[in-house]
């Protein structure tokens, strides 16, 4: 049951995203200052901000760019994480040693102090806050990823590989990061929906993307003097756009972190 509920709601995200621009012909950026803060009813079903803009052609646009982001870094964090512990744990040593040091110092800044610092070395954009959120995000995907491969290289099969001479390149390339894969890829899902957060959070701080660009963030951010005034939609909305497709997507990660790790369910801190 809780699988497809996720799943019903992950594809309800998708089809937002790609069906309601096209269907409702709405401009996200059309200013109506007449129609300004109106509540939810069937001409605007999630109501308008103080623009007069419907909120509910921002709110998908803006989780457009929100998974956008999400995904890229993920993907980009997911990467190095796995380049990194892949090589850590195959060379073991004080190449192991070394990458692991990097991880720690990293590690001791906390992820949102460390994500300010570096988009703000940049104007705001979708791109500075995606190498921010990848840059302080690869590190638990080290440390899965090169905790695997030191398992793996106690394998029969693969102490059988280095016996039979093949070199250290060849036994990572062809058995151990295949055999990581797996847990690579479900630390990039979990990931997506945690790289949404933060990049709601440097844009609510004025510091990921430009306040005219509709993203989650931007537009928790720019509701707040709404919320104070007593209009809740601006801020309602956009919030549970930011957490149910946070819940889905871990419901789905978690029945898949089941199946293919049934036996040991640690948790993926990211």
């Amino acid at each position: 049951m809780r699988v497809r509920a996720s799943a019903a709601l992950v594809a309800a995200t998708v089809l937002a995203v790609l069906l309601v621009p096209p269907l409702v012909q709405l401009d996200q950026q059309a200013v109506d200052l007449a129609a300004k803060l109106l509540p939810p009813s069937w001409s605007h079903l999630f109501g308008t901000d103080d623009l007069g803009r419907d909120l509910l052609v921002r709110c998908v646009y803006g989780l457009r760019v929100s998974l956008l982001v999400g995904v890229a870094a993920a993907v980009t964090a997911t990467v190095i994480g796995t380049a990194v512990g892949a090589t850590a744990g195959a060379l073991g040593g004080w190449v192991d040693h070394g990458l692991m040091r990097v991880v720690d110092t990293f590690s001791s800044v906390p992820h949102l102090l460390l994500g300010i610092f570096i988009v703000a070395m940049f104007r705001p954009g979708v791109w500075p806050v995606v190498v921010s959120v990848a840059l302080t995000h690869w590190l638990s995907t080290a440390r899965i990823v090169r905790a695997e491969v030191m398992s793996l290289r106690s394998r029969p099969y693969i102490e059988a590989a280095v016996s039979g001479g093949a070199s250290r390149w060849r036994v990572a390339v062809r058995h151990l990061l295949p055999a990581v894969l797996p847990q690579a890829a479900l630390a990039a899902v979990l990931m997506v929906p945690h790289a949404m957060w933060h990049e709601s959070a440097l844009s609510f701080l004025g510091l990921g993307l430009p306040t005219h660009t509709a993203s989650l963030g931007t537009l928790i951010q720019g509701a707040r003097g709404s919320l104070l005034a007593g209009q809740w939609w601006p801020t309602l909305f956009p919030g549970l756009f930011i957490v149910v497709p946070t819940l889905a997507i871990a419901g789905l990660a978690g029945a898949w972190r089941e199946r293919i790790n049934p036996r040991r369910r640690s948790e993926l801190m990211l």
